[in-house]
């Protein structure tokens, strides 16, 4: 049979709370413990992660540096076909950028004659653009738009500073 709380007296109320905290105790006192070394081991992973990020991007660093990875104005230059989303860009310091505006669906190139600008949404119609004589970037300000993902941090870089390197289309 269920006791009833309501007909025990305070005393008898607050020596039964005493008892369970006396019981709950030992257990906090493990729980502690264990929650300690689940922290120490994230710190280890967290740790890891930060190093092989760190890792990757100087073996990035090194392969712009060498020349093994084309920069948006070579791939240009090089093209005449493909999508710019099979290509992930990377700005000279190492950091992951996207093409075009922020919010943006697809990734664009921005092309100027001089006066006129146009977008280019793909490889097959920047390289159409650029044999035409048009350069990157708009009326007076050549470069390649580019932002951060996840980000409305955006900015205009010079197209020799930001890189190209196939993509990892899996990931997304």
């Amino acid at each position: 049979m269920i006791e009833r709380l309501e007909d025990l007296d305070s005393p008898e109320l607050e020596r039964r709370v005493a008892a369970f905290r006396e019981r709950m105790r030992p257990l906090e006192a493990d729980l502690a413990a264990l929650r300690g070394q689940r922290d120490l081991l994230l710190t280890e992973l967290r740790r890891r992660s930060r190093m092989a990020a760190r890792t990757s991007r100087a073996d990035l660093k090194s392969s712009m540096r060498e020349g093994k990875l084309p920069t948006v104005a070579e791939l240009v230059q090089s093209s005449d076909a493909g999508s710019l989303d099979d290509y992930d860009y990377n700005l000279k310091t190492g950091g992951q950028v996207r093409l075009g505006f922020p919010g943006s669906r697809t990734q664009t190139l921005t092309f100027t004659d001089g006066v006129k600008i146009a977008q280019a949404p793909d490889l097959a119609e920047a390289a159409r653009l650029y044999a035409a004589g048009w350069e990157l970037g708009s009326p007076a300000r050549p470069g390649v738009r580019v932002h951060f993902p996840g980000t409305r941090q955006e900015r205009l870089v010079p197209a020799d500073e930001v890189y190209a390197r196939p993509g990892d289309r899996g990931s997304g």
